[in-house]
């Protein structure tokens, strides 16, 4: 039987505002445990919510980035539920008047063709704490310097029909709450995860199938690989006569799989209502409108830019914007190459990319600007430097040594392009090599281009990988033709 995999996702993006949603505590990562954690948090008799005109501003700019409706008013609700971690015994959240309702995110599929994924609505929230259970034996410590931090719940529709989908999906949301500056995406802190529910149902049925949620995903990687196991242990389980149960259930990257975490509840099983404690949320139009007029250039608008400005790929230009980060290096890298956007996109999707991997770092973080990396390319365009030798330029300048006109001079690596002098090198490996120009001379013409390969490296040799390769080229296909 054909199978269709349905998926919907959860995204928790944390604002980056300074203080909590509903306390004026800190929201700084990285404190010792329980420091950051007031009254309010603590959920003490008598507190009292007061709440972060900040974190209403930025949910309000993501609902315009995704050209959502911004209702003028919105309701907290009181979301009733006992973890340890939740000192009050419910979370502050929204439900049904949420402050962003029924927007939609376009994705690029694998084949290049584009997908609209709805959002049903995206929510203010406040987190909850941490429980910790490292170093406390058989026993649990509960964090609460995360409890009030707070949150966009970014909630889609059920429209995505694989884990690539999914993934797709939850990039662009990066990329959007990244690029508006409301969340710092930092996905092994817990700033960006999400819950993924995914139901089968046989290909050509309408009815979903019963769904299971994966709860607390936080990289790509996991997402793709625990949608992939569950929809194929979902399968599993219907055509063995099983029934799929409706479940939370999690992830263990260890050994790729999911595990029963709980049973999965139901929204009435919250009991949801509005919190006494919080007026409603009036937003006027005026201000939905300041907001609009203060958005930054958003990742589509950019990609189209790239791709008119630079005249770049389509694929190229979706790489180079999956986050402002990259996206800045770039615009500078190009701006510093003396006019060279496919050369600096290469360099940057490349060498750079490559080293920031090795080493777990993001593009703001590289030890090679923008700038330095834009005189690297001039270096390469006015033939100053081979592409072999910029390499060895690179990796002298990501360790510190200096810039690349610096490097270059101090070790000597400018390009031999001197015709007399690359001549007499010519001429001496052709001397030192009769058996392979006989070899060459005596095979069919679409073999000569691999067998010159050989000259060319015994050239490059001779010149410490200076001389000019097109020139070599060049002079040895005369050469070898007489």
């Amino acid at each position: 039987m054909a199978w269709e995999t349905i998926i919907g996702l959860e995204i928790h993006a944390q604002l980056a505002t300074q203080s909590k949603i509903f306390s004026g505590a800190a929201t700084a990562y990285g404190a010792e445990a329980n420091t950051q954690a007031c009254a309010v948090d603590l959920g003490l008799p008598g507190v009292l919510p007061v709440l972060n005109k900040e974190a209403v501003r930025m949910a309000i700019m993501f609902g315009l980035a995704i050209n959502a409706e911004i209702p003028s008013r919105s309701v907290f609700a009181r979301k009733n539920y006992f973890y340890p971690d939740l000192p009050k015994g419910y979370q502050i959240s929204q439900y049904e008047l949420p402050i962003v309702s029924r927007g939609s995110i376009d994705i690029t599929l694998g084949n290049g063709e584009t997908k609209t994924i709805g959002v049903t609505r995206a929510h203010l929230e406040e987190d909850a704490g941490k429980s910790v259970h490292e170093g406390f034996g058989n026993l649990t410590g509960i964090d609460l310097n995360r409890a009030g931090t707070p949150l966009i719940e970014i909630v889609s529709e059920p429209d995505m029909r694989s884990a690539k989908e999914a993934v797709a999906y939850m990039k662009k949301i990066h990329a959007i709450v990244t690029y508006l500056g409301i969340c710092d995406g930092n996905m092994q802190e817990g700033s960006f995860r999400c819950d993924a529910n995914v139901s089968v149902r046989p290909r050509g049925e309408k009815k979903f199938g019963t769904r299971t949620e994966l709860k607390n995903l936080n990289s790509f990687r996991f997402v793709e690989a625990a949608i992939n196991y569950e929809v194929e242990r979902q399968i599993d389980v219907i055509e063995s006569g099983g029934k799929v149960i409706q479940e939370t259930r999690l992830y263990d990257a260890n050994k790729n799989e999911t595990r029963s975490m709980r049973s999965k509840e139901e929204a009435n099983d919250y009991r949801y209502f509005p919190d006494p404690d919080l007026l409603p949320i009036e937003i006027e139009k005026k201000i939905i409108n300041e907001i609009k007029q203060s958005l930054p250039e958003l990742p589509d608008a950019m990609k189209r830019r790239f791709i008119e400005e630079y005249h770049l790929s389509e694929y190229d230009a979706d790489n180079l914007t999956a986050g402002p980060a990259l996206a800045l290096f770039f615009e500078t890298t190009v701006q510093h190459s003396g006019g060279e956007p496919k050369l600096s996109a290469n360099w940057v999707m490349g060498e750079v990319a490559a080293a920031l991997n090795r080493e777990n770092k993001d593009y703001n973080q590289s030890p090679i600007k923008g700038e330095m990396l834009g005189g690297l390319i001039k270096r390469i365009k006015d033939n100053t430097i081979s592409s072999n030798i910029a390499k060895e330029v690179f990796t002298a300048m990501w360790n510190g040594e200096g810039s690349a006109d610096e490097i270059i001079e101090k070790k000597g690596l400018k390009q031999v392009t001197d015709s007399d002098a690359i001549e007499k090198m010519v001429d001496e490996v052709i001397a030192e090599s009769p058996q392979q120009v006989e070899q060459y001379k005596n095979s069919p013409p679409e073999k000569q281009g691999k067998l010159i390969g050989f000259f060319v490296g015994q050239i490059m040799k001779k010149s410490k990988g200076k001389a000019n390769p097109k020139q070599v080229n060049e002079l040895l296909k005369n050469k070898l033709a007489d």
